[in-house]
């Protein structure tokens, strides 16, 4: 049997309270992160995720508090990401309680991070997660235009020129050692997730790939672990704002055939 599919919450944190937005804004309060991430473990979710979209240097001592006060109240393995930089970062998370880190523009803008990571922790604590939208992009020989997808740094304010698969396939060889893949386009309008690029990095890559951008409804969890091949599946507003519970979420997979920890 494979490997039971995971549902992740993901918190965004910002100045020590949870938030959500529709396409990287537009921010809207959403509770506090330790009481739900308490909740969200007695709810059976499988892992949580918590990032600290502002990260600057005034909020990580807020943000280094608070990953400690999680780690005394949940039982599931959490993630953190934001503002990490440097192996001092990780090592710093890791000592508050954290189980993995997710590095995103540190990564972009200085790949052997991942492999640092992955030497001096194993590459079980690196999640690269990857922010990338469909562009149209000029082509410079003709007139004509081609969508495809590119990756973007500081929270999807920059575009870069690298492209979702090749980073992607570049940070697996480096040691990554999940993919965490959020559509920019489908983040927080809840009509489904990004199924065919995550089916694609499915195929193109050896290591766990989560879904992130896009759940509305049951059914978009179903299409990503069938269509997507998706091996987890983050979410934020439909579980926060209690649209989706956890426990009915997971026994209606389980009705439709899908391997998950009831």
């Amino acid at each position: 049997m494979a490997l039971a599919r995971r549902i992740i919450p993901c918190l965004d944190v910002k100045n020590g309270e949870t938030v959500k937005g529709t396409n990287f804004i537009n921010l809207r309060s959403a509770g506090d992160p330790v009481e739900l991430g308490k909740t969200y473990s007695r709810m059976r979710a499988d892992e949580l995720c918590f990032l600290d979209i502002t990260a600057s240097f005034e909020e990580r001592k807020t943000f280094t508090d608070m990953v400690t006060r999680v780690a005394a109240e949940i039982n599931i393995p959490f993630t953190v990401g934001g503002g990490i930089n440097e192996l001092a970062d990780v090592e710093r998370l890791l000592y508050a309680g954290a189980d993995k880190v997710s590095v995103n523009s540190a990564a972009i803008r200085r790949p052997e991070l991942i492999d640092e990571i992955a030497k001096r922790f194993g590459s079980q604590v690196c999640v690269v997660a990857i922010d990338a939208r469909m562009d149209e992009i000029e082509n410079s020989k003709s007139s004509s235009s081609k969508p495809a997808w590119h990756c973007y740094l500081k929270g999807g304010r920059e575009r870069t020129e690298r492209g979702l698969f090749e980073w992607a396939y570049e940070a697996q060889e480096r040691g990554a050692g999940e993919i965490l893949f959020t559509s920019m386009d489908h983040d927080g309008v809840k009509e489904g997730y990004a199924n065919e690029a995550l089916a694609r990095l499915a195929a193109d890559l050896s290591i766990p790939i989560i879904a992130s951008g896009g759940a509305g409804k049951k059914e978009h969890f179903r299409d990503a672990f069938i269509e997507g091949h998706a091996d987890a599946a983050l979410a934020a507003s439909v579980f926060h704002f209690g649209e989706i519970p956890i426990p009915e979420l997971k026994q209606y997979l389980h009705n439709e055939g899908i391997n998950v920890r009831l």
